[in-house]
C-alpha cells in the first residue's frame, strides 16, 4: 500500500507539473521566480546569520540578507534609499532580459542552423565530385563502386540528394558499406548526404551539380520509377545549362520509356534500359555457361575493367598489329573520333591518328604498349572449324516483363528447330502475350505451359535433365503489386511498369526443387538465373560459381563504369546491341594444343585469325573455386599455361 501511495504521489505531482508548463510562458516564469525566491531568500538568510562578522542589529542583517540575494540573482543588492534601490533593480532586470533575449535568439539561431544541417538541406561546395539523385537498393553497389574507383585519389566526395532523413541515409550508407568491406572515413572517399526531392530544379543546387563531374539519377523502387527519372532528368535539365560539362548517367526500367527518357537527358545523357540489357544478359549465359563471372569481373572496379587509351605510336598500323601491341592489357576495339566505337573490327582495319584504343586493363595507367609477339609459339596453334550449333531443348521457368524479350532474342542466336518450353503461372492476358510472342518466331518453336514453377509434382513432369539450358526468371510478384493507376492519373508520355517487383523467394523455392532433381539424375543442371536483391543470391541453392544475373546490380555496376568515363557508354551500347560481336566462351583445344605449356599471346594471336579478340581464360579445374571461379581476364601475354582439354577461352566474336 505504501508503494501504490508513493507512485499515486509521484504521478500526483507529475501531472501537475505537466498542467504549470502547458499554461504558457507567463504562468511558468511566475512559478520559477517564486520557487527561485523560496531557494535563495532562506539560503541568504542561513548565510548571514551564520556569519560572524555579520552585523549584530536586525536591520543590518536584513540589509546583508538582501545584498546576499541580489548578488546571487544578478539584481546588485544596491543599499540606499527606496527609490535608489528601486532603480538599480529595475536596471538589473532590463539587462537581465537583454542578455537572456541576445543568448535565445543566438540559441534558436544555432538550433535553426543544426536542424537544417541535419535535415540535409545545406548546399555541397565540392567540384569535381559525383552526384547520385534518388534512393533505392541500387545505392549500395552504386556508391560501393564509387568508393572503390576513387581508391586512388586524394580528395573525392559523392554527393547523394534523396526525399530521405539526411541522418537515415548516412546510416543505412555507412552500414551497408561496411558489409561489403569498403573502405570510408579519413584519407577515403567522402559521403555527403543531402535530403529533398530530386525533381525540384531549385533543390537540386543543394548537390552543385553544375561542378560535379557525373550525374547519376537512379530508378525509385515502384510502378513509377521510370517517370520519377524522366521528371528528375527534366529538373536536372533546367538546372544545368547546355552545354554540360558533367557526365549524366540514368536507368530506366521499360523499354517503352526508355525514348522519352533519352530526350530528357539531352545529347550528353546516357539513359540505360535495364530490361533490353538485362534480357540480352540471360540469353547470353544460357547459351554460354560462365559468362555472368566475366561480366562480373569486367563491370566492377575490383579486377579489370574497359578503358581507352590514346592511340599514340599505333597510327598507321592495323588493330591486328594493335592485338599483340600491348602485354598487360587486352585490345577489343576502336573508339573514332566521332564517337562512334567498333568493337572486334576487321583485324586489316587501319587506325586513324584520332582514334582511340578500347581495351580491358587494371587500370588507365596500365594501359602500356609493349610488344607481346615474341611470346608466341606458331607450332602451339590449332586450325578448328567453327562448331555449327546444334537445334537445342531450352526450358524457362516464370514470367514477367522482361519475359518477351528473352523469347525474342534467343530466336535471334538459335539454330533452326529449337524448342523453348515457358512454363509460368499464367493468367488469360499471360496466355494470349505468349501465344502472340510464339507466333511470330521464326527459328524458336515456343510452347507456354501454364504451371506452379514451385510446385514439385510441375517440375518432376517436364524431365528437366534432358534440357540444353534451364533459364530461371523472377516471376511478377502479384501479392505485392501495387493496384493500376486510374488512366486520368497517368501522364500519357508514361508507360505504367505493370509488374515491375519481382518475387525472389518463389525463385529461391524454385532453384531449392532443382537441386534435388539435378542430384537424383545425378548432373549438374545448366542453370541461369534472375534475381533481383543481390542478397538472395548469396541464400541461392545452387553449385559455386553458377551463373546468376542480378538485374539491380548489373545495372549499376554500368552505371558507375559510365559515369567515371563517358566513352564506355558507346563501348556497352555497341557490345549489348542485338547485331555485332559479345563475348564467347569457347573451347581452349580449338586455338592451341593442349599437350604443352603456351604464353597467353599464342591464344590472343590464335584468335586473331579467326577474327576474334582474346581476353581471358576459365579453367575447368577451378570453376567451383571462389572467388573467381576460374576466370582470368587479361591475364599477361608473357604468362605461360597449360591447359586442359575442357578449358574455355574467352574471345569477343561476331554473333
Amino acid at each position: 500500500m505504501a508503494q501504490q501511495h508513493t507512485t499515486s504521489l509521484r504521478l500526483r505531482l507529475r501531472y501537475r507539473f505537466d498542467t504549470l508548463v502547458a499554461g504558457g510562458t507567463a504562468p511558468l516564469i511566475g512559478w520559477l521566480a517564486l520557487g527561485c525566491l523560496a531557494v535563495v531568500v532562506p539560503a541568504s538568510a542561513v548565510l548571514v546569520w551564520a556569519d560572524r562578522a555579520a552585523p549584530t542589529t536586525l536591520a543590518g542583517r536584513l540589509t546583508a540578507v538582501w545584498v546576499s540575494v541580489g548578488q546571487t540573482l544578478k539584481l546588485g543588492g544596491a543599499v540606499g534609499s527606496p527609490l535608489y534601490v528601486l532603480a538599480s533593480v529595475t536596471l538589473a532586470l532590463v539587462a537581465l532580459l537583454f542578455v537572456s533575449t541576445l543568448v535565445s535568439l543566438i540559441t534558436t539561431g544555432i538550433n535553426r542552423r543544426l536542424m537544417s544541417l541535419r535535415r540535409g538541406h545545406s548546399t555541397v561546395l565540392e567540384a569535381g565530385h559525383t552526384v547520385v539523385l534518388g534512393w533505392s537498393d541500387q545505392i549500395f553497389p552504386v556508391v560501393s563502386e564509387l568508393v572503390a574507383a576513387n581508391a586512388n585519389q586524394r580528395r573525392s566526395a559523392i554527393a547523394v540528394l534523396a526525399p530521405k532523413d539526411k541522418v537515415d541515409m548516412e546510416d543505412e550508407i555507412a552500414t551497408g558499406l561496411d558489409d561489403t568491406g569498403t573502405r570510408t572515413g579519413a584519407g577515403a572517399t567522402r559521403i555527403i548526404c543531402r535530403s529533398g526531392p530530386t525533381t525540384d530544379p531549385t533543390v537540386l543546387a543543394r548537390v552543385s551539380p553544375q561542378t560535379a563531374k557525373a550525374v547519376l539519377v537512379l530508378p525509385p523502387d515502384g510502378d513509377r520509377g521510370d517517370a520519377h527519372v524522366v521528371k528528375t532528368l527534366l529538373a536536372l535539365d533546367a538546372a544545368l545549362p547546355r552545354p554540360r560539362d558533367a557526365v549524366v548517367v540514368a536507368a530506366v526500367r521499360d523499354t517503352r520509356n526508355h525514348l522519352t527518357a533519352r530526350l530528357a537527358a539531352g545529347p550528353g545523357g546516357h539513359v540505360l534500359c535495364a530490361d533490353e540489357i538485362i534480357a540480352r544478359l540471360l540469353v547470353q549465359t544460357a547459351r554460354q555457361p560462365g559468362l555472368s563471372l566475366v561480366y562480373q569481373d569486367l563491370l566492377d572496379f575490383a579486377g579489370d575493367e574497359f578503358y581507352t587509351a590514346a592511340a599514340a605510336g599505333l597510327a598507321g598500323h592495323t588493330f591486328g598489329e594493335a592485338l599483340l601491341a600491348f602485354t598487360t592489357s587486352s585490345v577489343v576495339g576502336l573508339l573514332h573520333p566521332d564517337g562512334r566505337v567498333a568493337l572486334n573490327p576487321a583485324p586489316g582495319t587501319q587506325i586513324g591518328a584520332g582514334d582511340r584504343i578500347v581495351l580491358v586493363s587494371e587500370d588507365d595507367d596500365t594501359a602500356v604498349p609493349e610488344p607481346a609477339g615474341p611470346w608466341v609459339d606458331e607450332d602451339a596453334i590449332v586450325t578448328a572449324r567453327p562448331r555449327p550449333r546444334p537445334a537445342e531443348r531450352l526450358l524457362l521457368l516464370g514470367w514477367n516483363r522482361r519475359a518477351p524479350l528473352v523469347v525474342e532474342q534467343l530466336d535471334e542466336f538459335v539454330s533452326a528447330g529449337t524448342t523453348l518450353d515457358v512454363v509460368a503461372l499464367g493468367d488469360e492476358a499471360t496466355v494470349r502475350a505468349a501465344a502472340g510472342i510464339a507466333a511470330a518466331r521464326s527459328r524458336l518453336d515456343v510452347a507456354f505451359h501454364s504451371g506452379d514453377i514451385t510446385d514439385p509434382d510441375v517440375l518432376a513432369k517436364l524431365d528437366v535433365p534432358a534440357y540444353d539450358s534451364v533459364i530461371v526468371i523472377g516471376e511478377t510478384d502479384r501479392e505485392s503489386t501495387a493496384p493500376a493507376t486510374p488512366p486520368d492519373t497517368v501522364p500519357p508520355a508514361f508507360a505504367p511498369e505493370s509488374g515491375s517487383g519481382t518475387d525472389d523467394d518463389r525463385t529461391l523455392v524454385t532453384l531449392l526443387l532443382l537441386r534435388a532433381i539435378g542430384e537424383a539424375a545425378g548432373r549438374e543442371l545448366p542453370l541461369t538465373t534472375e534475381m533481383s536483391d543481390d542478397a538472395n543470391r548469396l541464400l541461392a541453392p545452387a553449385r559455386a560459381g553458377a551463373d546468376f544475373i542480378v538485374s539491380g546490380r548489373l545495372i549499376s555496376l554500368l552505371m558507375t563504369q559510365i559515369s567515371e568515363s563517358g566513352h564506355l557508354a558507346a563501348v556497352f551500347e555497341e557490345l549489348f546491341r542485338a547485331e555485332g560481336s559479345e563475348f564467347y566462351l569457347r573451347p581452349v583445344a580449338d586455338y592451341v594444343r593442349t599437350d604443352r605449356e603456351v604464353a597467353f599471346a599464342t591464344l590472343v594471336e590464335s584468335a586473331r585469325r579467326r577474327r576474334e579478340c582474346a581476353v581471358g581464360y576459365r579453367l575447368r579445374a577451378q570453376a567451383a573455386t571462389a572467388p573467381a571461379y576460374g576466370v582470368r581476364l587479361n591475364p599477361d601475354k608473357r604468362q605461360r599455361i597449360r591447359f586442359g582439354e575442357h578449358d574455355w577461352v574467352v574471345v569477343l566474336a561476331e554473333s
